[in-house]
Formats: structure tokens, sequence, C-alpha cells
């Protein structure tokens, strides 16, 4: 029977960063902190095990070769690093969906939201950007801060197909071993959650607004987040 994140309550508050994430806030480590403070510490993925995971990842990869990273959620929408070059990308073998209980960004412990993984099979559309190799180093970092909090997703290189030509790119797949990861919703359940949930970064449902909002300015279809975004607004207007 798979793990229930919802049972994992915390006792206390954790403040909000606000309702979007800044860059200033990865650069002073906000978030982390204030799980610190509220003694959630123990939550966090430790900063060893951080550094630990980004030079792990870098082994593998060519030194001096281009570094790119595949967005497919809230990196589309709001990156928050500085890049060299930007393409629609399309990645195979991983499919986007909500599979992540969230209880820092979109939810907390009392109440979880959900976030967007890659998951084993299909396809993914999304956006990839090229790193500066001038200022690699720094912004892997705050990435990794950003991205591997709790340590629910698995860093892993993919060869993502662009209108350029294919790229190998970081992206952030679904640790299916974490307590957060909760498998495939049934859309009803999802909407039930991002109509509740609020994290350290706004409303679950703004999440998911947004995330559809940015694959339709690219021209990415995604009937699944489509499907969503109808019942979420039809759910929105009945209350």
């Amino acid at each position: 029977m798979r793990k229930d994140f919802r049972r994992r309550p915390v006792d206390g508050n954790i403040p909000a960063v606000g309702s979007k994430i800044e860059r200033k806030h990865l650069e002073a480590d906000a978030v982390r902190n204030a799980m610190r403070a509220a003694g959630h510490g123990a939550m966090l993925m430790p900063d060893a095990a951080l550094d630990a995971s980004l030079a792990a990842t870098m082994a593998r990869h060519p030194a001096d070769a281009p570094v790119w990273i595949f967005g497919y959620g809230s990196l589309i929408w709001n990156p928050l690093f500085p890049f060299a070059e930007r393409r629609v990308a399309r990645a195979f073998g991983v499919h986007r969906g909500f599979y992540l209980w969230s209880q820092v960004n979109r939810g907390t412990p009392e109440i979880p939201g959900l976030v967007l993984g890659l998951d084993r099979g299909g396809q993914c559309g999304g956006v990839a950007y090229r790193l500066d190799l001038g200022t690699l180093d720094a912004e892997l970092r705050l990435l990794w801060r950003r991205e591997m909090v709790l340590g629910a997703y698995q860093p892993r290189w993919l060869e993502v197909r662009t209108e350029a030509g294919p790229v190998r790119a970081i992206a952030f797949v679904v640790n299916r071993q974490h307590v957060a990861y909760c498998g495939r919703l049934d859309d009803d359940r999802i909407v039930q959650v991002a109509l509740a949930a609020r994290g350290h970064y706004g409303p679950c449902a703004d999440y998911l607004l947004e995330t559809a909002a940015a694959l339709a300015h690219h021209g990415i279809a995604d009937r699944y987040l489509d499907r969503l975004v109808r019942r979420l607004r039809a759910a929105q207007d009945a209350i």
C-alpha cells in the first residue's frame, strides 16, 4: 500500500515567502531557512545531500559541454535564472502529471497541495534553457535549492528534441520511493486539492493555471492540463 503523505503532519506554521517565488528568495535560501526556524528542518534534504546530488549529476556530463535545463512546470513561466538560449522542446519516455504531494511550495503539512512531476512513459512538451557556462555553478546551486527542497525529484539527463536539433538536458523526474509520491489521482481529486491548498509559493490552483497558460503561450498542447483547467474553473464558478 502506498504511503499517504497527507498523514504526516508537522506541528507549527512555516512563514510564506509570498504569492510567487522570486530570485531573491532563492539567493537568501528563504524557504529552507524559514522551515528550519519553524522547527521543520528534518523535512529538508540536507545541504550535504544537495551538494552530492548536484555533483553526481554533473559528473555524468562532459566537461565544458552545453548544459540545458528542461522545464515542464513552473520553470516554463518562472525560471528565475538567466539563460543563453531558450527552445520549445519535447522529451520522450516521460510524461507530466500531478504526482507529488506538496507540503511546502503549494500546500502545508495540514493541507497538502500537488505539484507536477515527470513519470515514466509517454512524452512531454516543455521548454529547454541553455545556461551560460560563465555562471553555471552558481545557477545550478540555486536551481537545486529550488527543486530539491525535500528530495522528491531525481535529476536525470534526458535527450530532448527541439526544432534546431536534439539537446541533452537536466530534468527533474519524480522519485517514486519518496513519501511525497502519490501516483495517479483522478481529475476530481486533483481539482479538490487545487481548490483547497496554498503554500509558500501561492495557491495550488494558480500553479495549475499558470502552467497551462505558459504551455499555450509556447504552442505546446497538453490535453491533460487543459481538462484539469476546465474542471477547476467550473468548480471555482460553482463556489
